[in-house]
């Protein structure tokens, strides 16, 4: 009989702790409406912690993440495999390289620009990377291209990159290759 007075006292004192639980988190009637009106007025004249000089910070510390990502993706599945022969015909595991080299040139494209409108947030870095605009928007074909068999798209996404690293850098936003996962590649 010793059992049935354990769970007893278990049980009773589960539903102490969940009515404790329960009156402890219940909204009082005493608050008036006065009372949070004035609360959400306060909270509304407070200023966000995001000044212009942050944001500026920030863009720069996004642009060189997704840049970062950008140049990884196509260093890691792109330039590495092209320089090594993979895209030719009759190379063994010629599909598997290109399946991944078509979701590292999307990933790729969609991490440019979002370093690009980054870079919008930041005077400097927005004028350097004006002059590559076309160039990333030229990058949305070239997945399709490098699953055709184009030799010459893995180039082109390698020119492209380097600018960007060359336009941060100057900017003095340094970018440095970041290989993303293969769950981010797939993710987009």
């Amino acid at each position: 009989m010793p059992v049935p007075i354990r769970r007893l006292c278990v049980a009773l004192t589960l539903c102490c702790a969940l009515l404790a639980a329960s009156t402890a988190c219940g909204s009082s009637e005493k608050t008036s409406t006065k009372d949070s009106a004035q609360i959400s007025a306060v909270d509304a004249a407070t200023p966000s912690p995001s000044t212009s000089a942050e944001r500026q910070k920030f863009a720069k510390t996004r642009f060189v993440a997704n840049a970062g990502l950008a140049a990884g993706a196509v260093y890691q599945w792109i330039v590495k495999p092209w320089k090594a022969g993979k895209f030719k015909k009759g190379a063994k595991g010629r599909k598997l390289t290109l399946v991944k080299a078509g979701l590292a040139g999307g990933f790729a494209y969609n991490r440019l620009k979002a370093a690009k409108k980054n870079a919008q947030g930041d005077p400097t870095l927005s004028k350097a990377l004006a002059p590559l605009t076309a160039g990333i928007e030229s990058l949305k074909s070239l997945p399709s291209k490098l699953r055709s068999g184009d030799e010459g798209a893995a180039g082109v996404f390698d020119d492209i990159i380097n600018k960007v690293k060359d336009a941060g850098q100057s900017a003095g936003a340094p970018v440095k290759d970041q290989v993303p996962s293969a769950s981010q590649l797939s993710g987009g």
